[in-house]
């Protein structure tokens, strides 16, 4: 079975039989990437950190329809994960040679009036340590808060690569440096009112199924409480009653694990047992 992705690219999952693509099953990345709750919360909480750079959101912001169509940009991200991570070698690189192509084609002038370029190497660091933090930060909380020190620095260093084939400098592969990095971009980070639109859209997402609604709002809401309290307290959240919103995550995540049985990480290492 292959799925087409938004770049035009289809993955086929299954085959090769045996290709362990970029990483292979013993990755770190292919645990930490597999639980579709948890993503989806470190998805939300990526998006809310990236909104915080102006320039970073201006790309979006200005060349994109993201802000109409947020479940398709959380989309289009797990795509590219899933692609890359658990995706046969060729496909992965073809995704990573796609977003490059797209990637070449966007700039413009921020709101501020300083120039930016999807491509800027200092924004591609800034984007991916934002996505890699929040999907261990979910990873720990709502999967298995005792994976090791070592594993999760395995972790930062395996999804380096995929930040360096994109053009990302300087990249942080440990738990201390990407606590330093982000630290060092707090001075950069803004709370301007693109930044509020972001979060008020994500965090008032509509669905077409109105049973699956209460769903929505509470993964939503926790991947607000992956957050750095700075940030929550920048984008003026009101962290109290998204906490106890959040408190349904765990019958939430139960609930689409049970009725997952087909996931990108299920096909890979099925296609990994091929011979």
């Amino acid at each position: 079975m292959t799925r087409g992705t938004s770049s035009g690219i289809v993955l086929d999952l299954d085959n090769p039989p045996g290709d362990p693509g970029l990483f292979g099953p013993h990755a770190v990345c292919w645990r930490v990437h597999a639980d579709f709750p948890a993503m989806l919360a470190g998805g939300v909480s990526a998006l809310l950190l990236q909104a915080l750079h102006p320039l970073a959101l201006a790309g979006v912001w200005d060349h994109s329809s993201f802000r109409i169509d947020m479940q398709g940009r959380l989309g289009r991200t797990a795509q590219f994960i899933a692609g890359t991570t658990y995706g046969c070698r060729a496909d992965a690189e073809r995704l990573i040679a796609r977003v490059r192509q797209i990637h070449a084609g966007i700039q413009g002038i921020a709101p501020d009036g300083r120039p930016y370029r999807a491509d800027d190497p200092h924004l591609l660091t800034w984007v991916h340590v934002a996505e890699v933090s929040s999907f261990m930060a979910a990873y720990l909380r709502h999967v298995n808060p005792s994976l090791s020190a070592a594993e999760q620095d395995q972790y930062y260093a395996e999804t380096a690569h995929i930040a360096a084939a994109l053009g990302a400098i300087a990249i942080p592969r440990s738990r201390q440096e990407v606590a330093g990095y982000i630290e060092r971009m707090r001075p950069e980070l803004i709370a301007d009112a693109r930044a509020h639109d972001v979060a008020q859209r994500l965090l008032n997402l509509s669905s077409g199924h109105l049973a699956a609604l209460p769903a929505i709002r509470i993964l939503t809401a926790a991947g607000t409480q992956l957050l750095p309290p700075w940030a929550s307290a920048m984008l003026g959240l009101d962290t109290a009653r998204l906490r106890w919103r959040a408190l349904g995550m765990p019958a939430v995540a139960g609930m689409l694990r049970w009725s997952l049985t087909n996931s990108a990480a299920q096909r890979a290492r099925r296609r990994m047992a091929q011979t």
